[in-house]
């Protein structure tokens, strides 16, 4: 099951690239169908296997000749491989199903952040929605509490605290951040959302470093926030109760 769920994952991944590239540039992510950006030319059903392909064609358009990048398997093999250990953690569950679609949106947001420095309001929406038909389902066919009111305390929480640190910072942080992390807020409740935003300032803080030790970045330049906020929102979901347990315990003695 964990080999078919990683094959999941490779499909998905494959789509989440078409968006990734059209959705920035207003384009339609059905119509066309996929195509070489270079020379215009419609793929085939077997140019499109998640991750095969590219290593058959050696990397190259099979009609042109032009170099693929490298993003599309990396990002193909990525979203496979974090199913596959979402699966491990919550075994073929609802809850895999609707942490595998959150976290390939957060892919989706952090590239096109990364290239951008923008996360669209609509991914972000996309967000809002599985996470209340998911926390519906959730209540209506296994019991699980809506909490309703600890869901808008963490959006409240986590939007509000992005906000706080935009005015404070003069724009330090984009209004995208902000609403993701209010829409992660909901998701995840005031516990977990405080967990979010302390990994993602660490990963950032550490990320930046090095960026500014290797020159690849200055003091002025803006390093998108995104990609650490999805990163952070991962970790959570995998080992967040070990976390604050580790922590709570830490406290304790």
């Amino acid at each position: 099951m964990g080999f078919i769920i990683f094959i999941i994952g490779l499909l998905i991944g494959s789509f989440l690239n078409v968006c990734i590239y059209r959705i920035p540039l207003g384009e339609s992510i059905v119509y066309p169908s996929s195509h070489c950006t270079r020379c215009g030319t419609a793929l085939k059903p077997l140019d499109l296997i998640p991750l095969l392909s590219f290593l058959v064609i050696k990397g190259r358009c099979k009609y042109c000749g032009e170099g693929i990048s490298l993003r599309y398997p990396s990002v193909e093999f990525m979203n496979g491989l974090l199913y596959y250990l979402l699966y491990h953690q919550f075994g073929f569950t609802l809850e895999l199903v609707a942490y595998g679609l959150l976290v390939s949106l957060l892919i989706c947001i952090s590239l096109i952040d990364f290239d951008y420095q923008i996360i669209p309001d609509g991914l972000v929406l996309v967000g809002f929605a599985i996470g209340i038909f998911y926390k519906i389902i959730n209540n209506l066919f296994q019991q699980a509490p809506f909490r309703i009111s600890d869901s808008m305390g963490g959006l409240l929480l986590g939007g509000g605290l992005f906000l706080l640190i935009a005015i404070v910072s003069n724009g330090g942080m984009g209004g995208g951040d902000i609403k993701l992390m209010a829409m992660l807020g909901f998701w995840f409740g005031i516990k977990e959302i405080l967990l979010v935003i302390l990994l993602s300032f660490i990963i950032g803080a550490v990320v930046s470093v090095f960026l500014l030790l290797w020159k690849k970045k200055g003091g002025k330049d803006a390093i998108p926030f995104g990609p650490f906020i999805a990163s952070a929102t991962f970790i959570a979901l995998v080992s967040g109760d070990r976390i604050i347990n580790w922590y709570m315990q830490w406290i304790l003695l």
